[in-house]
C-alpha cells in the first residue's frame, strides 16, 4: 500500500496520515519521522523529500488536526440549522462551537494535545483553511451574535479570545488537570455552566 502510494505521488499524504495516527495514539511526542517513514515503508531520503525534519512533519500534523477540530465545530454549527429567531440561532451556534471544541478534546486527547503542542509551529490561515480554522469559525459565530444584536460591538474586542480561553482551559483541565477525575457527567455539567455563563452575559 505504501509503495503504491509512493508511485502514485501520494507519499506526502501517506506520511502525514501515519503521523496523524501516531499523534492520535500517543500525542505530539509520538510523531517521529523515523517511525512515520518505517510505517510508510520508504527510505529516509524518500521521506526527507517531503518533510525535511521532525519539526516540519509535526507542523503538518498539527495543521491537519487543527482542521479536523475546525471541521467538528463547523459540523456542529451546521446542525443548528436555520430555524428560529436570529438571536436564538446565533446563540445556539455559538454554544455549539464551544461544545464541539471540548467534545473533540475529550474524544481525541492525543490529537488535541498535538494540535497545541508548544513547539513554535503554530497552524495559521496559511496552513489551515479559514473555513476549518477553529478560531475563525468561533469568530464567525461571534460576528453572528453582533449582527443579531446580542453582543454590543463595543464589547467585541477580546470577546473572541475570552470565549476561546474558557473552552480551551476547560478542555485542558479535563485532559491533563484535576478535572480529569471529575467523570463524564460532571465534565458535561461544567461545560454547560461555562456556556451558560457566556450566554447569560449576552442578554
Amino acid at each position: 500500500m505504501a509503495t503504491a502510494s509512493y508511485h502514485h505521488g501520494n507519499l506526502r499524504q501517506a506520511l502525514l496520515d501515519h503521523g496523524v495516527a501516531l499523534a492520535r495514539a500517543g500525542g505530539p511526542d509520538a510523531v517521529v519521522l523515523r517511525d512515520v517513514q518505517r510505517l510508510a515503508g520508504v527510505s529516509n531520503s524518500a521521506a526527507y523529500r517531503h518533510y525535511a525534519d521532525r519539526r516540519a512533519l509535526l507542523a503538518a500534523v498539527k495543521a491537519d488536526v487543527m482542521a479536523q477540530l475546525g471541521a467538528a465545530m463547523a459540523e456542529a454549527v451546521e446542525q443548528v440549522g436555520e430555524d428560529g429567531p436570529p438571536r436564538d440561532r446565533a446563540l445556539a451556534r455559538f454554544r455549539a462551537t464551544g461544545q464541539a471544541y471540548i467534545d473533540f478534546a475529550v474524544a481525541e486527547p492525543g490529537l488535541f494535545r498535538t494540535a497545541f503542542a508548544p513547539d513554535g509551529t503554530e497552524p495559521n490561515e496559511e496552513t489551515v483553511p479559514a473555513d476549518r480554522h477553529p478560531f475563525q469559525i468561533l469568530r464567525g459565530c461571534i460576528d453572528d451574535l453582533v449582527a443579531a444584536g446580542m453582543l454590543d460591538p463595543t464589547r467585541r474586542d477580546g470577546f473572541d479570545e475570552a470565549a476561546w480561553s474558557a473552552v480551551h482551559g476547560a478542555a485542558t483541565l479535563f485532559l491533563d488537570g484535576p478535572l480529569g477525575m471529575a467523570g463524564t457527567d460532571r465534565q458535561h455539567l461544567i461545560t454547560e455552566r461555562i456556556l451558560d455563563t457566556f450566554g447569560e452575559s449576552l442578554h
